[in-house]
């Protein structure tokens, strides 16, 4: 049998019903499950068998929606968790821990950026966040020998720069670490960063896949290509006995493809507790169902404002990688060939006070924080998403004190244009 589209595998997959059985995923909305003895359960508590004992570690409604998304990553294994920021945290310090060092491209997303740039520097995991533009000399003098992992965007938010993935995956790999790319713009839909060198993929959930400013969660998926034994001295946690949970050598017990997933629900979930709720998982299924049919108009309505900004004469800058000219655009084609995301980025003129008269006079874009939705909605991140940064980092994170976020929805391409306009027409410069 061929191999499944992405389409089908947005609809079907991660979930077969039994005869008889309910046709949707179900909620299993319990916090435990019973077993007719101890043994039986303490079988579970050793990984000898698969199961469920508390939802805090797993749940089948949110394990069968985690294998359609490792599915469509074209992962071996996957799980969700309760945000794209536990996801991306997870997914890091599964592997980086006090002492230990992570290089990370800068032009990621404000929050991400504060997540290690403040919480897990207290944490004793240092960063080097370098430009993803830069030379591959200069991204190999960024490592250490104490370097875990590397760590970028498929297309950065809401800067728009486009991570070369095979440069950043070359580089990870000669220095023995895997590259970590969080995939929640493109979504696998447009492009898969396995297949192109990435290890680990993440997302927000909430994003796209959702689509409709549901449910907040995340998801982290596997490869199952990094050979962890073959740098065991760097991955002590995967390739030594936890202490923690029976002695268990998570490389040796689950391989390539199970080491990592594993380690980081029998470990970090367990101790950090950031699952997803079933209820939000199966309303990430029903987004899921759609991703396909969705993101081809996303982009075709993103491309739709894009290219009436670029001639506006009071728009300094836009950037979309998927618009011919872009900076990106030629690394977008090579990645995305069928399209990039919905996200515009553009640059009123006369600076951070023009930029708050466009956004207040929109009428159909929402002023949200959330961006990737089934709605318009709009941004201005040095007011919001990157007001913690400082104006050199917002510089470097590819802000400026003029720059909009436009996420576009699914609403009709003329609608969008005309409430653009008029927004732009109340600006003076």
């Amino acid at each position: 049998m061929r191999k499944q589209g992405k389409g089908t595998e947005c609809v079907q997959a991660g979930y077969t019903p039994e005869n008889g059985g309910p046709r949707q995923i179900p909620i299993i909305q319990s916090t435990t499950f019973k077993y007719d003895t101890s043994e039986h359960m303490g079988r579970l508590f050793d990984l000898e068998e698969s199961g469920y004992f508390y939802t805090r570690l797993q749940n089948p409604t949110n394990d069968r929606v985690a294998a359609k998304i490792c599915a469509l990553e074209g992962g071996t294994a996957g799980m969700l968790t309760s945000s794209g920021q536990a996801a991306n945290f997870y997914a890091v310090f599964n592997i980086a821990n006090c002492g230990d060092h992570v290089v990370a491209s800068s032009t990621i997303y404000g929050g991400t950026y504060n997540l290690f740039h403040v919480t897990m520097r207290k944490m004793g995991v240092d960063f080097t966040f370098v430009a993803p533009d830069c030379t591959e000399e200069e991204l190999a003098a960024a490592f250490r020998p104490n370097t875990k992992a590397v760590f970028g965007e498929t297309i950065a938010n809401p800067a728009l720069t486009v991570l070369d993935i095979e440069k950043f995956a070359r580089a990870a790999h000669a220095h023995g670490v895997p590259l970590i790319v969080d995939n929640t713009f493109a979504t696998p839909v447009n492009c898969r960063p396995i297949e192109w060198g990435a290890d680990i993929v993440t997302h927000s959930t909430t994003k796209y896949m959702d689509g409709h400013g549901a449910a907040v969660g995340g998801a982290i998926v596997d490869g199952g290509k990094f050979d962890w034994f073959a740098h065991a001295d760097k991955f002590p946690g995967l390739t030594t006995p936890d202490d923690s949970y029976h002695g268990v050598v998570y490389a040796e017990k689950f391989g390539k493809e199970g080491a990592f997933i594993t380690k980081c629900t029998a470990q970090l979930m367990r101790d950090f507790g950031s699952i997803q709720a079933p209820q939000n998982a199966f309303l990430l299924n029903l987004g899921l169902e759609s991703l396909h049919v969705r993101m081809p108009r996303h982009c075709e309505n993103a491309l739709a404002v894009a290219e009436f900004l670029k001639d506006h004469p009071k728009v300094s800058f836009v950037t979309y990688p998927g618009l011919a000219g872009d900076k990106y655009y030629d690394l977008a084609r090579k990645y995305m060939p069928n399209g990039t995301c919905g996200v515009v980025s553009f640059g009123v003129r006369g600076g951070r006070a023009a930029a708050e008269t466009f956004m207040k006079h929109l009428r159909l874009a929402a002023i949200e924080t959330h961006v990737a939705d089934a709605r318009t909605c709009c941004l201005h991140p040095a007011s919001a998403t990157h007001r913690q940064m400082n104006d050199a980092e917002l510089a470097a994170a590819g802000i400026t004190a003029s720059l909009v976020r436009l996420s576009c929805g699914l609403e009709d391409s003329a609608d969008l244009l005309e409430d653009v306009s008029q927004a732009l027409d109340k600006v003076e410069i």
